[in-house]
């Protein structure tokens, strides 16, 4: 998480010289949350001096508003960054390239190499397993763990046992991409749901993971529809269920799970990178059992994206985003059918298959 008055990325590159000039570095506090006392000086500060912007970059690994001891928010003095895990974009150098469905995506730049991603999804995003393709994965995510559990998460909530968490977390892994029901899951780990909801909630509050809700034209059956979650880092997911080779990851019974995660990842981290307001994501599913895997919502218009682990995509693969777009004549875009393969061909009906590299 990271706070600052002002996002100096773009208001330096809005106007560099005058920037520098007006502006001088900011002063950057690291893993502020374990100093929440520095937060009055600092509004203190900013107040002396309004016009003044990007004094300040605070950076930590929690989510700073849920910290216990902070009672300062900056509320109308700063800005929120979220700094999730690097999308597979980022890890390529490739971040600016509009999603397959947006204006200014062209054939030629979207036709990129052939690659094997499952590599990559059992390392996942984080810096430094990114920067050092000799690391160990594994020993590398059972200390992210275990020292989040010991240390940033604890601070959060209080839990007598972190091994009945543990469980918890390994539970939520394998129902990756499938509906959530709070009750059995409670009921499966034997502790009370209004405990599984807290669980969940600090989980997806400090981007760990992110609960992606089904779409209705009322916003308030979006809210209160039973959702799925996904891991906002793939190699976090691959863990957790104990999966350490590719060739076994993408074979199992929760290959096509995993693959979904990582579409919706290179999506959500997309738009989410822009600033601005929250990517808003769904999935769509009718009393008829008929669905979607993504619905991206644009002010304009309903992106619907399918997702298929084959690498052959067939017509049939697509019956869900035709009747959508039936359903929602006049709103929704041509649909994208995302697969394991690495040929982009039309289904018919509005709808094209890529392949999961051109994200």
């Amino acid at each position: 998480m990271s706070l600052e008055p002002l996002d100096v990325r773009t208001a330096a590159a809005a106007d560099p010289r005058g920037f520098r000039k007006a502006n001088p570095p900011p002063v950057i506090f690291d893993e502020v949350q374990y100093a929440p006392g520095l937060l009055p000086y600092v509004k203190e500060r900013i107040d002396e001096r309004r016009a003044s912007r990007g004094q300040y970059l605070l950076t930590g690994s929690q989510n700073l508003l849920l910290a216990a001891r902070v009672t300062e928010s900056l509320a109308g003095r700063a800005a929120m960054l979220r700094l999730m895990p690097l999308s597979h974009r980022e890890a390529q150098g490739d971040c600016e390239r509009p999603l397959p469905w947006e204006s200014g995506f062209g054939q030629a730049a979207s036709r990129r190499p052939s690659e094997e991603p499952w590599h990559g999804f059992l390392r996942g995003g984080y810096p430094e397993l990114v920067a050092d393709p000799d690391r160990d994965v594994s020993l590398w995510h059972q200390s992210y763990l275990q020292t989040y559990l010991e240390t940033d998460f604890r601070s959060l909530r209080q839990i007598g046992d972190l091994t009945q968490y543990h469980i918890f977390l390994r539970a939520l892994a394998a129902r990756t991409g499938q509906l959530l029901d709070l009750a059995g899951l409670s009921r499966d780990l034997g502790v009370a749901v209004n405990t599984v909801k807290a669980w969940l909630s600090v989980r997806e509050a400090t981007d760990q993971v992110i609960v992606l809700r089904p779409y209705h034209v009322s916003l308030g059956k979006r809210l209160v529809k039973s959702p799925k979650v996904c891991f906002t880092d793939t190699g976090t997911l691959c863990h957790l269920v104990a999966l350490k080779d590719p060739e076994h990851a993408r074979a199992g019974p929760l290959g096509g799970a995993i693959f979904e995660n990582a579409v919706l990842l290179a999506i959500y981290k997309t738009l989410a990178a822009r600033g601005g307001e929250e990517p808003r994501i769904y999935f769509w599913r009718t009393s008829a059992g008929v669905e979607v895997d993504l619905l991206v919502e644009t002010a304009a218009t309903l992106d619907p994206v399918e997702i298929k682990l084959s690498s052959t995509p067939l017509p049939p693969m697509a019956a869900g985003i035709r009747t959508l777009r039936e359903d929602f004549e006049g709103k929704a875009g041509p649909g994208f059918l995302v697969h394991a393969g690495d040929v982009r061909l039309p289904l018919g009906g509005g709808v094209t298959a890529i392949p999961f590299s051109e994200l």
